[in-house]
């Protein structure tokens, strides 16, 4: 059995000073997918850059301090693919994919539709093209979508879904995008075996949210239907500090 995480670390340098080191190797995935790195390799330690048992790989967003994607993984890859293909979308640095014997890994950090809803085209037109994308490659073998969807899918998905109503995140658009996603038969694996509410995986470091569990639900885990007979397990590691958001696990066949 493969464990597999995903993590928005909200800067990866931040994250470092705060025992991501001895966090991964308290945890030990065998695949460990972050976003919002915040950094190009370059700029980063080579503690980081070289965990020891991992291979990593990388896709950062042009500006630096911004958004980026990578990955950790004791299972080397057959392929890597970088982004989806559109500049709009890698310039960001939102999309990586690894390819292994039996099954794609793709994480994914989606865009922040952000205040009044203003960058809300580009996220839908940004998921459109991830959906397309992930169905050519589950045409192939099992797909793993993880990653920061940047929505609560439901109102259990979020403590306050009334005052939260248009809101970035919890859209009626984003929220139609993911009900369509799901209905398809994608798997949202966390509520594959927990119905209950309370559980998020995001909370403001404003009004002492964490602590008062005062958040949402926006990193996920989802298969395809095809798939959904191999996923044993998946969790929200609400225990784990060190960024505004906690990781979130895959026991995965």
């Amino acid at each position: 059995m493969k464990k597999l995480l995903s993590w928005n670390v909200n800067g990866l340098r931040a994250i470092e000073k705060k025992g991501f080191l001895d966090i991964v190797a308290e945890l030990a995935p065998d695949v460990l997918a972050l976003q919002e790195t915040k950094a190009q390799p370059g700029q980063l330690p080579d503690a980081l850059r070289n965990i020891p048992g991992y291979e990593s790989f990388w896709a950062s967003a042009e500006k630096k301090g911004y958004a980026g994607v990578c990955i950790y993984t004791r299972l080397t890859p057959l392929a890597v693919i970088s982004g989806l293909g559109l500049p709009e979308f890698d310039r960001e640095g939102r999309v990586l994919t690894l390819e292994f014997d039996d099954f794609f890994l793709i994480n994914s950090y989606f865009p922040n539709a952000q205040h009044g809803l203003a960058r809300l085209d580009y996220k839908l037109a940004f998921n459109r093209t991830l959906r397309t994308f992930v169905e050519q490659l589950a045409a192939r073998k099992s797909v793993v979508l993880c990653g920061d969807f940047n929505v609560a899918h439901q109102p259990i998905d979020l403590a306050n879904p009334e005052a939260n109503r248009e809101n970035p995140g919890f859209s009626e658009a984003e929220r139609a995008w993911m009900d369509d996603f799901v209905e398809s038969g994608y798997v949202d694996t966390f509520r594959k075996f927990n119905r209950e509410p309370g559980h998020y995986t995001w909370w403001t470091y404003r009004f002492n949210a964490r602590a008062r569990n005062i958040g949402w639900r926006i990193d996920y885990f989802c298969v395809d239907a095809a798939s959904e007979g191999r996923v044993q397990g998946a969790a929200i590691l609400d225990e784990t500090m060190g960024s505004d958001h906690c990781p979130v696990s895959l026991d995965f066949v």
